[in-house]
């Protein structure tokens, strides 16, 4: 139960953190957000190496150089899609794409569900293809571009979250720290090669600060739940973050949320409740 609680807690705050990172993106270069998002990410978890502890492994090294990477594509490429929108649509993409290699990686690493799990784990992810399904009369439509940085961004969400979870798991806040630090270097090192193509536009300096640190506290989340429960559990959970995405971008933006979105979040609290019956 813990280990749920904790993959709920961080699918709100990816959902936050993406709504705010697109938002921040549409007033600059996307770049200029990201350089601002991910230190303030480092320095969140800077912060909780005092408290959480961190053990740096040749093997902690490694994954958690690799979830930088593939945090700092996902990063950009993310931000970049919901700064095209709309927000309703391209989010549950990128969740449902971002959910498939780590629900895979779990089962086929032998973790076994109960048969609610078996039930549940599937019906999770039909929640969050009908939350991206059908985007009706009046709603933006997206490009083939902004569906192709979709699926991109899912699947470097998918590759990061499977990279820490393959960390030690005595290894504290260290695979994040050092994760972190990679996506900020590899982040910085693009502005700088791009400097003079991202404009002179200026990002919200608060919102893109604040999507940083929201992101952290869920990768956070995410890396205790997946120690505690299973990764297919979890990761799938962790996918249902488009919810707090739309409810945002519909009380802000004015964003429609039709009727198969709202029947996928009511299907979605049906899986949360079988799947806590797993725990």
């Amino acid at each position: 139960m813990i280990a749920l609680m904790m993959a709920l807690g961080s699918s709100l705050a990816y959902g936050c953190a993406d709504f705010l990172g697109g938002l921040g993106a549409r007033k600059a270069h996307v770049l200029r957000t990201v350089m601002i998002a991910a230190p303030a990410s480092l320095v969140v978890e800077l912060l909780l190496w005092p408290v959480l502890g961190a053990s740096f492994s040749g093997a902690t090294l490694a994954w958690g150089a690799a979830s930088g990477i593939a945090s700092a594509a996902a990063f950009a490429l993310l931000y970049r899609t919901l700064a095209i929108g709309p927000m309703n649509v391209l989010s549950p993409v990128t969740a449902l794409v971002s959910a498939a290699l780590p629900v895979s990686v779990g089962l086929l690493q032998g973790e076994h569900l109960s048969a609610a799990g078996l039930v549940g784990l599937p019906l999770a992810l039909v929640a969050v293809i009908l939350v991206s399904a059908g985007h009706g009369t009046g709603s933006a439509r997206p490009t083939r571009t902004a569906l192709m940085l979709a699926f991109g961004a899912g699947a470097a969400i998918a590759l990061q979250l499977v990279f820490l979870h393959q960390a030690p798991s005595d290894s504290g806040v260290a695979p994040l720290i050092v994760g972190r630090a990679v996506s900020s270097a590899v982040t910085l090192a693009a502005a700088g090669v791009l400097y003079r193509r991202l404009g002179p536009e200026r990002p919200s300096y608060a919102m893109s600060a604040a999507a940083g640190v929201l992101d952290s506290v869920a990768n956070l989340l995410f890396l205790l739940a997946a120690r505690d429960g299973d990764l297919a559990v979890v990761a799938v959970l962790v996918a249902l973050y488009p919810a707090g995405t739309i409810l945002l971008a519909r009380a802000m933006l004015a964003e429609r949320v039709h009727r198969g979105q709202l029947l996928g979040l009511g299907t979605a609290a049906v899986a949360v409740s079988l799947l806590a019956l797993t725990t």
